[in-house]
């Protein structure tokens, strides 16, 4: 009798482990969830918006057509930018310098090798985020001031000529200046040395112009960062600003020439 051997192939009962592959979106997702999820995110975004609001009431509320200078509506309600843009531009710097200083930024370029998306992932969700809160925060400025001005000659309303313009073109400096802070912090790495360059890109740098010929004064002033931001939300503008437009795209430059500086160290050198 011939013996039959059977053999018998175990079933696969492992399971491969799932790979998750780092793309862009989930980067993204990651990014926005680490800042909303901060407390400091949300009292920072808090101030920027009581500034602008706040401010912009009592300029309005002050206002005397006697012994005014000439202003408008819109430049009353956006007497608030001044702070806010030095509040949303240090919320960019702490965000990205501040992993440095926590270390947790070791943990992030280990998930994410690549590196640059967690720079420009940074910059959108700030971007997004500043703008929506700018907007919200110019638009009630202007309506809250709305109620003290009526009656007045510089009085306007939403529908006027060049009022929602203002008013968005403030929302987009907030969100150019935090990302300015963003990439700042990225490349020196430091909350205090980004503050620092922060506040003399912003409030200094005209200071330090004085120093020079007053026809040189007169050439860079308008492309300085603050003052090209400022003409993209002002009403009427002067010979010695730029048109809106021109202004927000050397702000854009200036921006984005923080970014390529940031984005090369972040490329190459350790975290």
């Amino acid at each position: 009798m011939t013996g039959v051997q059977i053999t018998s192939t175990p079933a696969a009962t492992t399971t491969a482990n799932p790979r998750y592959k780092v793309t862009f979106r989930r980067v993204l997702r990651s990014e926005r969830s680490k800042f909303l999820s901060l407390r400091s995110s949300w009292i920072t975004l808090a101030l920027a918006v009581l500034a602008t609001v706040v401010i912009g009431m009592v300029a309005a509320y002050r206002y005397d057509p006697v012994h005014a200078d000439q202003h408008d509506a819109v430049a009353l309600s956006l007497d608030g930018i001044t702070l806010a843009q030095l509040v949303v531009g240090v919320l960019g710097v702490l965000a990205t310098a501040g992993e440095y200083t926590t270390g947790m930024i070791r943990s992030t370029f280990a998930a994410v090798p690549r590196r640059l998306p967690v720079l420009w992932s940074k910059c959108l969700i700030y971007f997004g985020v500043v703008f929506v809160v700018g907007a919200a925060g110019a638009v009630a400025s202007f309506l809250a001031g709305a109620g003290f001005l009526s009656g007045e000659p510089i009085a306007l309303t939403l529908s006027d000529d060049g009022v929602l313009r203002c008013l968005f073109g403030a929302a987009l400096y907030l969100a150019l200046v935090a990302v300015l802070g963003a990439g700042l912090g990225m490349l020196v790495r430091s909350a205090a040395g980004g503050i620092c360059l922060l506040v003399g890109a912003l409030m200094l740098m005209p200071v330090f112009l004085d120093l020079l010929p007053s026809n040189w004064k007169t050439d860079v002033t308008p492309y300085l960062p603050a003052n090209a931001g400022q003409s993209g939300f002002t009403l009427h503008t002067d010979s010695t600003m730029l048109s809106p437009g021109t202004g927000l795209l050397v702000l854009l430059g200036w921006v984005t020439a923080v970014l390529v500086g940031a984005a090369y160290r972040v490329k190459h050198s350790d975290s």
